[in-house]
């Protein structure tokens, strides 16, 4: 039982420090690297030229990463938090908590040699998380609902 509650709280903070390793590198760092992050980087340089064609913009290489990262973040604030709270109110408080992650992250990236701290990544965060969430949500309910069929059938057939 102590484990089914810890887990998804183990995974938020994992994800968490993925971030923050990420946000350690430039994307200079990353053009050479054998690594997870440079893999990551790659793949989605590779997805933004198929989607938008293959003058690479920089900044929109970036903001998808951003996105992406929240919208993860996003995902797993929700699953761990609605264990606890209404599905609604974990919704509002995985963004507030992805939110706040992301102006320390942006902070973080003040000290980093080469990166900056920036509003708009911040906001991309946000969205992102917004999006992780709600995504999480659709899926909790949709999970739920089945659940309460099937308990609702099991007890019809048994009344029988």
């Amino acid at each position: 039982m102590l484990v089914s509650r810890l887990t998804p709280w183990l995974l938020v903070v994992a994800w968490a420090g993925f971030i923050f390793m990420a946000s350690a590198h430039t994307g200079a760092d990353l053009d050479d690297g054998a690594g997870l992050l440079a893999a990551m980087k790659r793949w989605l340089v590779c997805a933004q030229a198929a989607l938008f064609g293959s003058e690479a913009n920089v900044d929109l290489v970036s903001s998808a990463g951003h996105f992406c990262e929240y919208l993860v973040l996003g995902a797993l604030l929700h699953n761990a938090l609605s264990r606890n709270v209404p599905a609604g109110r974990a919704v509002a408080l995985a963004v507030l908590i992805a939110s706040v992650y992301g102006a320390t992250d942006e902070i973080h990236q003040l000290f980093v040699p080469g990166r900056m701290c920036d509003p708009v990544d911040w906001l991309v965060d946000t969205v992102g998380s917004l999006a992780g969430a709600v995504a999480f949500y659709g899926l909790f309910a949709r999970s739920r609902d089945r659940r309460s069929a099937l308990n609702r059938d099991r007890s019809d057939s048994s009344a029988r």
